[in-house]
């Protein structure tokens, strides 16, 4: 058990806290919607909207049943926690930590719903997925942090002093206390 798996709401910054946290950590960094793209050959968005959602979801539960990844951190779409198969794999692998925002945030954030490739039903509403979601984001969770009102850099400490890691002074001295 040693990837940490990021979830959360779309724009949340699961993909920049990810890299950044895996820089500062020396570990490798992955995001499923892209295995997703690479998989496919195609966008998220293009998927949605020309076989649906549930195909959509489909291909997202294959693609997170099937990673195989070391010492990575892995940012997941804001759709994941739809597939209990995949996040229970996901969880065998790592730590599972939700990156919390609250719902005004998420709002001010995203600017491009219609075009980000975020599964959503029609005639659903931003705060419509935020409140179905939370609570999956809060069952799959070994760990949350509310980053509300912190920047990045103190995003990544407040993650450190949470997990109880030391900084490494380089990849090779990195260790993980316990």
């Amino acid at each position: 058990m040693n990837n940490f798996v990021l979830i959360g709401m779309p724009a949340c910054g699961k993909s920049t806290f990810g890299v950044v946290l895996a820089k500062a950590l020396g570990m490798s960094f992955a995001d499923t919607d892209l295995m997703i793209q690479k998989k496919t050959g195609r966008l998220l968005q293009d998927i949605i909207d020309k076989d649906g959602m549930d195909a959509f979801l489909k291909i997202e539960d294959e693609v997170l049943s099937e990673v195989e990844l070391d010492n990575t951190v892995i940012a997941t779409g804001g759709s994941a926690v739809y597939s209990d198969r995949g996040m229970k794999h996901l969880g065998e692998s790592g730590t599972i930590v939700y990156i919390e925002l609250p719902f005004k945030e998420i709002d001010r954030r995203l600017n491009n719903i219609k075009t980000r490739g975020i599964a959503m039903a029609p005639g659903q509403t931003l705060k419509d997925l935020y409140d179905l979601r939370v609570p999956l984001y809060e069952k799959y969770a070994d760990v949350t942090l509310d980053t509300a009102g912190m920047n990045l850099e103190d995003s990544v400490e407040e993650f450190m002093k949470k997990m109880d890691i030391e900084k490494p002074a380089s990849a090779e001295n990195f260790k993980r206390q316990k």
